[in-house]
C-alpha cells in the first residue's frame, strides 16, 4: 500500500478518488493542483496543497503521486505534469480496476484503467495512459505513452496507437492498423487503414430530420 497524493480538484479527480478509496490498496492522503487553481483548502475532507511547493507537504521519499489529468491539450498537460514530477523525484501508482479483464501484460506507471476494459494477452500499455470504461484492447496491441481512450472503443488485434493520441467514444480500429502520434480519433470513427501523425478523424454528427418527433411512427 502506498500513501498517494492525487493531482486535481475537479469532477474527474473526484471520480478517481472514489475508485482508489473503494477499489485499491492505496491510501489517498491529499490532493494537489497549481496554486492558481486552488478553490478551497480541502477536497473530500483532505487537504489541497499547491503543486509548486508539493515537497514541503509530501516529500517524494514518503509519498507517491497519481496524475490522472484528462486529455486537455491532446494529453500534453498530463504529460507535462508527469515529467515535471519525475524530475522532482516522485514515483507514481497505476490503478487497474478489479472489474477489468487483464492478464498481467505490461502496463506503465501513472496509468488509469477503469472498469469493463478487456485487455487481451500479449498487449502492452505505456506510461501515463488513461482507459475509461468498457474498451476492448485486442491481442498484441501496443498503446504508447500519454494516450487517452474514452469508452466503448474496439481495437482489433495487433493495433499500435502512437503517443499522445486521443480516441473518442465508440471508435473502432481494424486489426493490424498503426495509429500515428498526436492523432484525434473522434467519437464513432471507423479506422480501416494506417494514419499519419497529427491527423484528425470525425464522422460528424447525425443529421437532424425536418419531421417533428410527434409525427414519427415508432
Amino acid at each position: 500500500m502506498s500513501k498517494v497524493v492525487v493531482f486535481g480538484n475537479t469532477n474527474w479527480a473526484e471520480v478517481i478518488y472514489f475508485y482508489l478509496k473503494h477499489d485499491s490498496e492505496h491510501e489517498v492522503v491529499g490532493f494537489t493542483v497549481d496554486e492558481a487553481h486552488i478553490r478551497a483548502e480541502s477536497f473530500h475532507d483532505l487537504p489541497v496543497t499547491p503543486y509548486e511547493t508539493l515537497e514541503k507537504y509530501y516529500p517524494s521519499n514518503k509519498y507517491k503521486l497519481f496524475i490522472p489529468i484528462s486529455y486537455k491539450k491532446v494529453n500534453r498537460l498530463r504529460a507535462q505534469k508527469y515529467y515535471n514530477a519525475k524530475e522532482r523525484g516522485y514515483s507514481f501508482i497505476s490503478y487497474i480496476s478489479s472489474k477489468a479483464i487483464y492478464y498481467g501484460t505490461p502496463i506503465g506507471e501513472n496509468c488509469c484503467i477503469l472498469e469493463g476494459n478487456i485487455i487481451q494477452p500479449f498487449s502492452s500499455i505505456g506510461n501515463n495512459c488513461v482507459l475509461s470504461g468498457r474498451n476492448t484492447i485486442g491481442h498484441h496491441c501496443v498503446i504508447k505513452d500519454h494516450c487517452f481512450l474514452t469508452c466503448d472503443i474496439v481495437l482489433g488485434g495487433g493495433v499500435t496507437v502512437g503517443e499522445y493520441t486521443f480516441i473518442g467514444l465508440n471508435a473502432t480500429i481494424r486489426n493490424n492498423i498503426n495509429i500515428g502520434k498526436d492523432n484525434i480519433i473522434g467519437a464513432g470513427s471507423i479506422i480501416l487503414s494506417h494514419t499519419e501523425d497529427q491527423t484528425v478523424y470525425s464522422p460528424g454528427e447525425s443529421q437532424q430530420l425536418e419531421v417533428p418527433s410527434n409525427l414519427v411512427r415508432i
